[in-house]
């Protein structure tokens, strides 16, 4: 398995630190490369439940909660423009496309 390291920066009132964030590199090739059958409840279903005033599930919120810090280690860790708009369009169609509980897995981010 392919992981990344990068470094994050947190700021805790006037201290920084930084942290390693692993990222599994290869969920997003298993997830783009799953074939689906039928209609999936996605990240941004659950998104536009949660806009619409229905409140989630604990377990839908801890998926929403997991993308998104997911989403944005993605995308501060990339280092070039191109790349950085690649996975972007690439966790838009994730977002769209995969099963919300996907993102149940709390080792997506270590």
């Amino acid at each position: 398995m392919l992981v990344l390291l990068l470094k994050t920066l947190i700021r805790t009132g006037s201290k920084s630190y930084f942290y390693d964030v692993e990222i599994k590199a290869d969920f997003i090739s298993r997830l783009l490369n799953k074939k689906n059958t039928g209609l999936v409840v996605s990240i941004n279903d659950l998104r536009d439940k949660e806009f619409s005033g229905i409140k989630l599930t604990a377990e839908e919120r801890f998926a929403l909660s997991n993308f998104d810090k997911y989403r944005i280690a993605v995308l501060n860790s990339q280092t070039e423009e191109e790349m950085f708009h690649h996975q972007y369009r690439q966790l838009q169609v994730i977002a769209n496309l995969s099963h919300w509980q996907e993102f149940l897995d709390e080792g997506l981010i270590s």
